[in-house]
Order: C-alpha cells, then sequence, then structure tokens
C-alpha cells in the first residue's frame, strides 16, 4: 500500500533560491534511497509538495521536512493511501512555476505519472496540483508568526469566591472560565463549568445517573451554578451555563425553574447564556426547539457548545439558528497544520457569519492555534492559554502581549 503526503509551506526570506536547490538535490538522494517519490512545485514564496512511497518511510521523511527551519507555516492537506505510485520516478523534482505558465506545468507534472492516473481518474492529489498552480486557495493562506513573537501576561484580577460559598454543601461545584477577546483585551463571558465537590469532571458527577434522574440532576445544578455566580458579584457581565438537550424535553416547566433560579440570585435573563452540547442525541426536536422558543423569548441567549463534535449540529443550525457556537477542541486542535480543519473551521465562520451567529473557539492551548483562528476571522476564545477554569472563582486572564524585536 502506498501512502501520499502533500503539504503546502512558505519559503523563509533569508533562504536563497541556490540554498532551495541544494536542498532538493540532498532530497533527491534521501527519497531515492528511501524509495520515495517527491514533487515540489514553488511560486517564488510557497512550497506545494506532494511525496509519495511506503508509510515506514514516508511519514519520517515528512516529519523532518515539518522541522526544517528554512520554511513555515506548515499546513498538511492530505494523506491519502493508492494501491500504485502517481509518479513513476523516486527522488525528488522541483518545479518552479516563475519559469513556466501555469498550463505547461501542469502538462508537464502530469506527463511525469503513470499511465493508470495520467488525466484519466479525478484523482484528488492532481486535483490539489491544479488548485495550487492556479492560486485558487491563495485567498486561505494565513501566514501566522511563530509561536514565540508573543508572550501571555496574567493581569492579576482573579475575584475569589468568599468563604461562604465555597462551604458550600450541594453535591456539586462550578468552576469558572473566562471568553475573551484577546485583542479587545475584553472578557466576553464567564463560563460556569460542572464539577464534583472535589473537583471532578461532569462525566464523573453524571456516572450512575440515568433517565429521569440524570436530566433532574442537570437541572438542579444550575441552582448552584447561579448561587456561586450571584457570589461573585457578577454585575453585568454574561454568565453561560451549560445544559443537556434533553434536560429541557424529559423536565416538564425545566424552563421556569432556570428563570426562577435566575431571578432568586438577582441575575437577569439578558445576562445568561444556556449553552447546548450537541453530542447528545436529541430525540425529540421539535419539543426541543419549542422549549429553546419560551428560554429565547424571556431574554436569554443560547448557544451550541462543541459544536462539530457530536449528532445535530447542523440540524440545530437550521432548526433555532443559536446566538453563538463554540466549535470544539477536537476540530481547533492544531489546525494551524491541518488543511481539513482549517477548511471545516472556514466553512463554519462563513455560515455562522451568514446568518449573524457569533463564533468563537474553546480549547485553545498553542499560541499559533489562536494565531491561525484569529487570521481565519474568530475573535474570542476559550482555553487554557489563557486561562484555567477554577473551583475558587474567576482566574486571572493571560492577555498576549506582542514582543519586541
Amino acid at each position: 500500500m502506498l501512502t501520499t503526503i502533500i503539504y503546502r509551506s512558505h519559503l523563509r526570506d533569508d533562504v536563497t533560491y541556490q540554498m532551495l536547490e541544494e536542498m532538493v538535490a540532498a532530497a533527491n538522494i534521501k527519497n531515492g534511497q528511501a524509495n520515495v517519490t517527491g514533487i515540489l512545485l514553488f511560486n517564488g514564496t510557497h512550497f506545494f509538495q506532494l511525496l509519495e512511497g511506503p508509510e515506514e518511510t514516508v511519514v519520517p521523511i515528512y516529519d523532518a521536512i515539518c522541522a526544517d527551519p528554512r520554511h513555515y507555516n506548515v499546513v498538511e492537506l492530505l494523506r491519502d493511501y493508492a494501491p500504485s505510485r502517481r509518479f513513476g520516478k523516486t527522488g525528488m523534482e522541483l518545479f518552479d512555476l516563475r519559469d513556466h505558465n501555469s498550463e505547461a506545468v501542469l502538462q508537464t507534472v502530469l506527463d511525469k505519472g503513470t499511465s493508470k492516473y495520467q488525466l484519466i481518474y479525478d484523482d484528488r492529489a492532481l486535483q490539489f496540483f491544479q488548485t495550487f498552480v492556479e492560486e485558487g486557495e491563495k485567498e486561505n493562506y494565513f501566514e501566522i508568526p511563530s509561536a514565540d513573537s508573543w508572550e501571555f501576561i496574567a493581569d492579576g484580577n482573579a475575584i475569589a469566591l468568599p468563604a461562604s460559598a465555597s462551604d458550600n454543601p450541594a453535591d456539586c461545584r462550578f468552576a469558572f472560565q473566562p471568553l475573551i477577546d484577546p485583542f479587545a483585551r475584553e472578557i466576553v463571558a464567564i463560563e460556569a463549568l460542572l464539577r464534583t465537590p472535589a473537583g471532578d469532571s461532569p462525566q464523573t458527577y453524571f456516572a450512575g445517573l440515568t433517565g429521569d434522574a440524570l436530566y433532574q440532576a442537570d437541572l438542579q445544578s444550575k441552582k448552584v451554578a447561579f448561587a456561586m455566580a450571584a457570589a461573585l458579584n457578577l454585575g453585568a457581565q454574561t454568565l453561560s451555563v451549560n445544559l443537556l438537550p434533553m434536560t429541557l424535553v424529559e423536565i416538564p416547566h425545566a424552563v421556569e425553574f432556570i428563570l426562577q433560579e435566575i431571578n432568586a440570585n438577582g441575575l437577569v435573563p439578558e445576562q445568561v447564556i444556556v449553552e447546548f452540547t450537541e453530542s447528545e442525541i436529541i430525540s425529540r426536536l421539535d419539543e426541543f426547539t419549542r422549549a429553546v422558543k419560551l428560554l429565547k423569548g424571556a431574554g436569554i441567549r443560547v448557544a451550541i457548545d462543541h459544536f462539530g463534535a457530536g449528532f445535530a449540529g447542523l440540524v440545530l443550525l437550521a432548526q433555532f439558528q443559536p446566538d453563538r457556537i463554540k466549535i470544539n477542541r477536537d476540530l481547533i486542535q492544531d489546525v494551524h497544520k491541518s488543511g481539513s480543519r482549517q477548511a471545516i473551521v472556514q466553512a463554519i465562520i462563513k455560515c455562522c457569519t451568514s446568518l449573524e451567529i457569533a463564533v468563537s473557539a474553546v480549547g485553545i492551548e498553542k499560541a499559533e492555534e489562536w494565531m491561525w483562528l484569529e487570521s481565519a476571522g474568530i475573535s474570542q476564545f476559550q482555553g487554557f492559554l489563557f486561562a484555567r477554569p477554577d473551583l475558587g472563582g474567576i482566574p486571572a486572564v493571560a492577555w498576549p502581549e506582542k514582543k519586541e524585536e
């Protein structure tokens, strides 16, 4: 079985064309020894390369390429498998697009293909070649600086829960984590994240609960969330709480209970966002939609949390159009070097922009993830990079600061 990897990257300014030719000559020898074919296109700024050969030799070569300091913003576009080679020759070949018109380059590349693939099949790899040569995706190349261009400095503005709230005897607690706009240096919302009294995850809290008991526990926990939020003196700050979608369906008068607890703790519906995870199947969508209408009619905003991780993301968008979606960690992890994740995130942004739905990204752990997403058009973020959830109150935010040259 043959493995194919395609990537694009950006040549560093201090690398000369002579150095590039020397690099290709060395790669030609290395690839030949490893039974790997390399086809490299260069347009004066960007690289586009196809590597194909046995998986056990292609992957180490690609890993070494990713670590090469002569280029940056390495984005993997394709990792696929095939029964035979597209290109019969092993080694490395460079095509400088500045020396040829696009049609000539494409034909030259295709002429080197084996007869099995040459112009006969709708082959994804060859489609990638055509798109790069014709600069069809150039507007989506977001060039981000290296991670060490930024430092993250905590502002020291943590807010601790009063001792009376910390001693709450309830069977659950909440950790608080801010959703922020880094460049505006603004806290957009504070999310209350369900935990056990010992600080364990929601999965641990709900372990062993099924049916009505599960949904009653989910709903009753919001009483603790609103009480802890009130103890923090949020003022007009927006508060987000999570709710299982089927809690609204299975528990009668769930919306009334939520509104009652908001009012009892001195909050107002307009400052509350109820986030629904799409990781649970919604079996009675019409009933769920009616309950969401009641929430929105009372002034409460709604959001889809972990968008892209579950069963009903696009259906929920079509059914009731939330005020916000939060893109799931699995989609934005290492997005700066994954072409497939980049394409999906861009499609989500475009869709939500058309519907006037705010988009935020959660689970941000790396500066490069944040920088790429910011370049793509997202301005609101949540994650360990900026602040970890805090059982003792609202944590200080580490705001990004550009390092001086």
